[in-house]
């Protein structure tokens, strides 16, 4: 006996052109992935191939800096192997001086980023509301931020002493003008016609600065507290090499001075690893507050 097929035709299920698309059913989920689902893939695949990629390049360097120490393509007392420095790591680790020297360094990161990002962004929002007034002081700003600060930091040594004060201080202005000049751009780079729009709406100044400036120079503002993070380890590293109780660069500079430099190549190392690690910290955060946003503008 023939069988007969329920199976509606063809022509029936095909989809119209210009009509919507039909709903995908658990068939279509078994016979090929959804464009969600290969967007992932694509995603993950190009993650890997980045990510083996940058360990590769890692990978090269260390092995240029150990044919570099065995050849002894530099001085001698500057030829020392990645094992060396390691080696130093794990010493210093064990006897406490790293983990205590890398807290005080840290620590005046952290409180000069947040002093400086605070000053910086209300004070870079304000001269962006304020035209006239940003005409008056940008003399004076450009001229302040012209001023080589490790310059400034025998200065600011001797008012605040060699503390944490004064790492702080030397920090700050650099953070400072880094977040004043990006509040202050992502002010001026909100769109006339949508501002012309919220007047006419009769929208008031607090609304238009919540819901239209604020956001518009958002995305300016985290971009510069992301390079401002990393300003301010070069701030605090740069102040301490001068003169510190204590610090990360302090330990360079001790180690320098009695020509350890399998210390000096450790440090900076950690120097590295660190800052690698807040710009990539900084990176997660700034993309889950603005998740908002869509992708191709994060």
């Amino acid at each position: 006996m023939p069988t007969t097929d329920d199976s509606p035709p063809a022509l029936l299920t095909a989809e119209v052109p210009g009509s919507a698309p039909r709903a995908s059913t658990g068939e279509d989920q078994v016979l090929g992935q959804s464009p969600g689902s290969r967007g992932r893939t694509r995603l993950t695949r190009e993650t890997l191939v980045v990510r083996g990629l940058q360990v590769s390049i890692g990978l090269a360097l260390l092995g240029l800096w150990q044919l570099a120490a065995d050849r002894k393509w530099p001085d001698p007392v500057l030829a020392k192997t990645p094992l060396q420095s390691w080696d130093y790591l794990v010493s210093v680790a064990r006897s406490g001086d790293l983990w205590s020297n890398t807290r005080a360094t840290m620590s005046a990161v952290l409180i000069a980023w947040v002093l400086a990002g605070v000053a910086g962004v209300v004070a870079g929002l304000a001269l962006g509301l304020m035209p006239r007034t940003e005409r008056v002081l940008t003399p004076y700003l450009d001229a302040a931020n012209a001023m080589p600060r490790i310059a400034l930091a025998p200065l600011l040594i001797v008012a605040l002493g060699i503390g944490t004060s004064a790492k702080v201080a030397l920090a700050a202005t650099l953070v400072f003008f880094i977040v004043l000049s990006g509040a202050r751009a992502g002010v001026r780079s909100a769109d006339a016609e949508w501002l012309r729009l919220s007047t006419v709406l009769g929208a008031r100044k607090h609304h238009v600065f919540f819901k239209v400036l604020l956001p518009v120079a958002t995305p300016g503002i985290f971009a510069a507290l992301r390079l401002g993070l990393i300003y301010s380890l070069l701030g605090v590293v740069g102040s301490e090499l001068i003169s510190a109780r204590d610090g990360l660069g302090q330990l360079i500079a001790y180690d320098s001075s009695v020509f350890q430099m399998d210390g000096v190549y450790g440090i900076l190392v950690l120097l590295a690893v660190i800052a690698v690690a807040l710009n990539q910290l900084m990176g997660l955060v700034e993309r889950w507050l603005l998740r908002w946003q869509p992708p191709a503008d994060r």
